[in-house]
């Protein structure tokens, strides 16, 4: 390992603070109710004006507005962002997965964005039941549909007259890090795939940072899940739940000050993330392994970024170790979980660069 290289539904009161705080962000604790139709003076990020992305638009780089289907039918829709010097040569392409809640107009898209300046064809695509994409009820997490989009991704981009379709890679971030992970296992013209700040959903709701599952706590997790079903069969509509708060109470967590910085102030905040989630998703997210299997990806090439103070390390170590080489734990001194989101005086964009023009050569 090389440093910087290398309503409301019941709270679950039987577990310690660090783990409730994850069980919060992610679904199981306290959290508000709702109804869809079944029917650092840090350098940021940040755009303005007509552009809808929250950082600013490169004049390096050509950008438009696609669509395309998953294998399940569902239509997504994403941001192609294209090296405006590409001429006829074909390209290593990349797929950018936002983080679970998000929007392909945060994050992901400043990774498309500015690998796309250092030669790559990118793509940030919201995930089913996200954002513009399609997908019916809104908010639905689906990890087969999750884990689909990145293949579906692929899929377009080797369509594209400047893509080579024996060079494509994925880069997930956050959560879309765990989906991006399953996908690399299963699909394998994935040739290369980098995570940054990673969590595996599925495990973070079982078990928030701890290193067991608390098996009381999610049977009753699941049981209010079963419950709200029987609720919504009842109402005829769908209750979702936020995974962050409109506003911060006085004595919010660190983790959870960290993620409303992000999702719910000037400086990431975007109308269509919502940071919803259907209560009937909770059933499948659990039982979803993200870093099971890891080795599964090699000989393929695996990066995993992390900041070395972010609380999400435990996931980015898991999955270093499961992993089989080739593989690489490349540590950001002095970043957090969300500082790689958006602050790109600590974003490694020439490691992800170098990582990516070595294995998509």
């Amino acid at each position: 390992m090389r440093d910087h290289d290398t309503k409301t539904v019941a709270p679950i009161d039987s577990i310690d603070t660090s783990r409730r705080t994850l069980l919060k962000l992610t679904g199981a604790g306290v959290a508000t109710l709702g109804m869809a139709s079944l029917a650092a003076t840090p350098a940021l990020a940040q755009g303005t004006g007509d552009w809808d992305k929250v950082f600013p638009k490169s004049t390096r780089v050509d950008h438009r507005k696609v669509v395309f289907y998953n294998r399940l039918g569902i239509r997504l829709v994403a941001d192609l962002y294209l090296p405006r010097d590409a001429g006829s040569a074909k390209r290593s392409a990349l797929v950018v997965g936002h983080p679970f809640g998000g929007v392909k107009e945060q994050t992901a898209g400043l990774y498309a964005q500015t690998m796309a300046e250092r030669g790559f064809v990118t793509l940030a695509h919201d995930a089913s039941y996200q954002g513009e994409s399609g997908g019916s009820p809104h908010f639905l997490s689906s990890p087969e549909a999750n884990v689909e989009d990145y293949s579906a991704a692929i899929d377009y981009l080797g369509t594209l007259p400047q893509v080579d379709r024996n060079r494509i890679g994925v880069i997930g971030i956050c959560g879309g890090g765990g989906w991006a992970l399953i996908a690399a296992k299963i699909d394998p013209r994935i040739r290369a795939i980098a995570t940054v700040s990673l969590y595996d959903i599925g495990q973070s709701r079982r078990q928030g940072l701890s290193a067991e599952p608390d098996r009381a706590a999610i049977a009753r997790a699941l049981r209010e899940a079963a419950d709200q079903r029987w609720a919504d069969v009842d109402r005829g509509t769908v209750a979702t739940r936020a995974d962050i708060p409109e506003t911060l109470s006085a004595d919010a967590d660190p983790v959870m000050r960290e993620f409303f910085d992000y999702y719910r102030t000037p400086r990431g905040q975007h109308p269509r993330a919502k940071n919803l989630m259907t209560v009937n998703s909770l059933g499948a997210i659990f039982h979803s392994e993200a870093i099971s299997s890891v080795e599964g990806i090699s000989p393929r090439p695996a990066l995993f970024v992390m900041g070395e103070t972010a609380h999400s390390r435990i996931f980015s170590e898991q999955a270093f170790a499961k992993a089989a080489e080739p593989k690489e734990l490349y540590i950001v001194p002095g970043a957090g979980h969300v500082d790689l989101y958006d602050k790109i005086n600590l974003i490694p964009f020439e490691k992800l660069e170098s990582f990516f023009v070595g294995n998509l050569a």
